[in-house]
């Protein structure tokens, strides 16, 4: 099953990428932008979304994505880590998080062209 530790390992994957503590965890920013966080008991983690596409997106898989109350103006969501299929799913989820935080000639770079 994927955890914290997971997460941690896979944002600290991509280019520029640096953890900071905030608000009693950890947090991950790129050019000092934050994109993603894990928040509470370690089983959850926050990430960018664009509001116009967080409600299909919840809608679609309810017991994968919420937004806490406190967070419904935000354009965050958080995804349940034990919802996820695989470890493939959590960097993808990850890096379109990044792809949205990083400068563009960062992001228009990474991943590199495959050979």
């Amino acid at each position: 099953m994927l955890d914290a530790e997971d997460v941690r390992r896979i944002a600290l994957s991509f280019p520029a990428t640096v953890e900071k503590e905030l608000w009693n965890h950890p947090t991950f920013h790129v050019a000092g932008r934050m994109f993603v966080t894990v928040p509470d008991d370690g089983t959850s983690f926050a990430v960018r979304c664009p509001r116009h596409e967080r409600a299909e997106l919840i809608a679609a898989e309810p017991g994968k994505f919420w937004v806490p109350p406190h967070e419904a103006h935000s354009s965050w969501v958080r995804a349940r880590l034990a919802a996820l299929d695989d470890e493939a799913e959590l960097h993808d989820i990850l890096l379109d998080s990044w792809r949205q935080a990083a400068p563009a000639d960062l992001a228009d770079t990474f991943p590199p062209p495959a050979s």
